[in-house]
């Protein structure tokens, strides 16, 4: 069994490759037309989730394919929040972080 180290440093027999990277993702408020940096907490073609926010003030947000498949919009605290990209855009992203992975 390995027992956490007291130093608070992180353990050297673990490779740095194994730690989480976190995905970012720019929405725009369609209100205002402010731009924010987003969380995305899964993504997948037909939708993706994000979250807006940090620690207890937390929101998370589903987005969805528009109709004409040019951008994803989903609606947070009465909020429309739209992300820019069409859903061939996303899923050539998803196909090129995870070339392995399922597609739907």
């Amino acid at each position: 069994m390995i027992k956490p180290r007291g130093s608070g440093l992180p353990d050297p027999r673990i490779s740095p490759r194994h730690h989480l990277i976190t995905e970012k993702i720019k929405v725009r408020v369609t209100e205002t037309k402010q731009v924010m940096e987003v969380v995305v907490f899964s993504k997948r073609a037909s939708a993706i989730e994000v979250v807006i926010g940090e620690g207890v003030h937390s929101v998370k947000c589903a987005l969805s394919p528009t109709r004409n498949g040019q951008a994803y919009a989903g609606s947070v605290m009465g909020r429309e929040i739209v992300y820019e990209r069409s859903r061939e855009q996303v899923q050539a992203d998803i196909d090129r972080l995870n070339p392995g992975q399922y597609r739907r």
